[in-house]
């Protein structure tokens, strides 16, 4: 884990970060030719929002300053205080977007509460989370460490503390039930970057032949449930009835 908000800002430009993002839009996969209204909820540096603001109207909220002012530029409302989230009108986007977010946040179904409340009816909602099954494997091979992974093994949460904060672990249960109580369908579960940190070859990772291969592999298998359950990440798409 990075050290500081600048060290994360670099490593998001990295190969591993570009692997997630161009994962994410692929299965997300919005359609170009039809203007949306996007809020990116806890947008971070504001990669996703940048992206999106080329072909859609996007409203990024971001509290954190440290983080909104590294951020990426681009065509999109910036707001950072929840005074000005609260004036947004409810049932007023057609996608929410909530990325790696609810794991930092002491309570995950307040904030879910928070964001459906602006989604438009038939509106998707897109989450991203950390998926302990992943982490484990990650932590046992890629980083070398089988004692930590023991450790999240055994007591199967991970509540470390990084840059920012402590890191709860929820599971897709969690989001589902959720979904249940709150005329949400869960239309796709995918996973991210399962293969990806298997390879400790840092090099291979910068070459395009190598890139263009991994992605489409990770994407060839993102949505087969053997992958997907031990992929680093989890995606879930949810449309609002």
């Amino acid at each position: 884990m990075p050290d500081s908000i600048e060290d994360y800002r670099k490593l998001i430009e990295q190969p591993w970060g570009k692997m997630f993002y161009d994962m994410i839009f692929r299965q997300l996969n919005l359609p170009k030719d039809k203007m949306l209204s996007i809020l990116d909820y806890g947008a971070g540096f504001c990669v996703t929002a940048s992206y999106y603001a080329e072909n859609h109207n996007v409203t990024a909220y971001e509290p954190n300053p440290e983080m909104f002012e590294k951020r990426v530029d681009g065509d999109y409302r910036l707001i950072t205080s929840k005074n000005d989230l609260n004036k947004l009108d409810e049932n007023s986007f057609d996608i929410v977007i909530c990325h790696n977010v609810l794991e930092y946040v002491s309570n995950p179904i307040e904030i879910l509460n928070k964001v459906i409340k602006f989604l438009k009816p038939n509106g998707i909602l897109s989450i991203v989370k950390h998926n302990l099954k992943g982490r484990i494997l990650a932590q046992g091979v890629f980083s070398d460490d089988p004692a930590g992974a023991l450790s999240l093994l055994n007591s199967q949460s991970d509540n470390g503390t990084n840059l920012f904060g402590k890191r709860g672990t929820y599971d897709n249960d969690m989001l589902l039930n959720f979904a249940e109580n709150n005329s949400l369908i869960c239309e796709s579960i995918f996973g991210i970057r399962t293969f990806f940190a298997m390879s400790t070859n840092f090099e291979i990772k910068y070459t395009d032949e190598w890139y263009k291969n991994m992605l489409e592999l990770e994407m060839q298998t993102c949505d087969i449930d053997e992958y997907k359950n031990i992929s680093f990440f989890h995606h879930l798409i949810f449309r609002k009835v």
